[in-house]
């Protein structure tokens, strides 16, 4: 099922072909869900993306495809005339320690723990236990390097991350930088700046401008296959 923001992200793209058969731009998607940045809008294209409602057609800049509606969209806004009333949404079921079932998660293919490498979207989930989460929305990568060893952090991992575009100093983050190449590390601040830290003497930090770094989420939990 997905989110009201994911309905209105798809009903806005279909809307738009349908009017005048070019998708609306990522400025336009930020104006429209009434989003802060433009960051929201790509997390939303990914989700409807990973859920193949919506394509990105190849070498044509922003360009979108619907492949299909959901069967039940529940509007985010009152709409006039309608002929019955819309269906109420439940509030989703946040896994507690007791619960003892497993989520499939989306692994985001390999992170590096060293030098920073394109993180990978991908069609597969990995099963965790739900105890091991909090409360927010989580995905997993793939640990591949050896910077955060002195962390626990060891090639081969699986990180479990919460999805947050915030971090405070010394927090374990996935950090995008220059929107292309991701990476885990300790995030710092140091005026202007913003410094990657690895766990590992053998690695240097990474110093970016403050607008080179977006932080993706915040290291929640590993699981480790012997």
């Amino acid at each position: 099922m997905l989110t009201r923001k994911q309905h209105e992200l798809l009903l806005f793209i279909h809307d738009r072909l349908a009017e005048s058969g070019v998708s609306p731009s990522f400025e336009e998607m930020k104006e429209a869900l009434d989003l802060k940045s433009k960051s929201g809008v790509h997390r939303l294209i990914r989700a409807l993306e990973e859920r193949d409602f919506i394509r990105r057609l190849p070498n044509r800049a922003r360009a979108l495809e619907v492949l299909r509606m959901p069967e039940r969209v529940i509007p985010a806004k009152p709409v006039q005339a309608a002929s019955t009333p819309a269906p109420a949404l439940t509030t989703p079921r946040i896994p507690t320690a007791a619960n003892d079932s497993v989520i499939e998660l989306p692994l985001h293919g390999r992170i590096a723990a060293g030098v920073p490498i394109e993180a990978l979207e991908g069609q597969a989930t990995l099963p965790v236990p739900a105890a091991l989460l909090g409360p927010g929305e989580h995905y997993a990568l793939e640990v591949s390097g050896d910077s955060m060893i002195e962390a626990g952090i060891l090639d081969g991992d699986y990180a479990l991350i919460r999805r947050t575009e915030t971090a405070r100093d010394g927090e374990i983050v996935v950090a995008l930088v220059d929107e292309a190449e991701a990476t885990l590390k300790y995030f710092r601040r140091e005026g202007q700046m913003i410094r990657l830290d690895p766990a590992n003497h053998a690695y240097t930090p990474q110093r970016y401008q403050s607008g080179q770094v977006r932080v993706q989420g915040k290291l929640a939990g590993l699981l480790r296959r012997y």
